[in-house]
C-alpha cells in the first residue's frame, strides 16, 4: 500500500453545460462550476502572495531606494490584488473590480 505516483487529473476549464440562467438545472454543473471558480479564486490568491513576497524582498534590499527601484513591483500586487479574495476588504467600493483603463478623450 503506497501512494498513487502521478498528479489527480481535473477539468481546467469551466464546464460546457452550465446555465447560468437556471444553474439549479443540472447540480453536477453547478458543482462543477463551482469548483472552477474556488481554484481560480485559490490561483489568483497564491499569484498575489508571490508578488508580496517579491516586493517584501525588494524593500529589505533596495533599503532607501525603493520607492524608485520597487515601484514595478509594488504596481503588480496592487493590480493582483484588485478583486481577489474570498471578501470585502476596507476599499472603496470602486476598487474592488478589476481595473478600468480611461480612454482618452480627443
Amino acid at each position: 500500500m503506497g501512494r498513487k505516483k502521478g498528479v489527480p487529473e481535473f477539468e481546467e476549464t469551466a464546464p460546457d453545460d452550465f446555465d447560468p440562467a437556471n444553474p439549479y438545472k443540472d447540480p453536477v454543473a453547478m458543482l462543477e462550476m463551482r469548483e472552477h471558480i474556488v481554484r481560480e479564486k485559490w490561483i489568483d490568491i497564491e499569484k498575489a502572495k508571490i508578488l508580496r513576497d517579491k516586493v517584501r524582498w525588494c524593500y529589505r534590499i533596495e533599503g532607501v531606494n525603493h520607492l524608485q527601484k520597487c515601484r514595478h513591483l509594488v504596481r503588480q500586487y496592487l493590480d493582483a490584488t484588485r478583486g481577489i479574495g474570498w471578501g470585502k476588504d476596507g476599499r472603496h467600493p470602486s476598487l474592488h473590480g478589476p481595473k478600468v483603463e480611461e480612454a482618452e478623450s480627443e
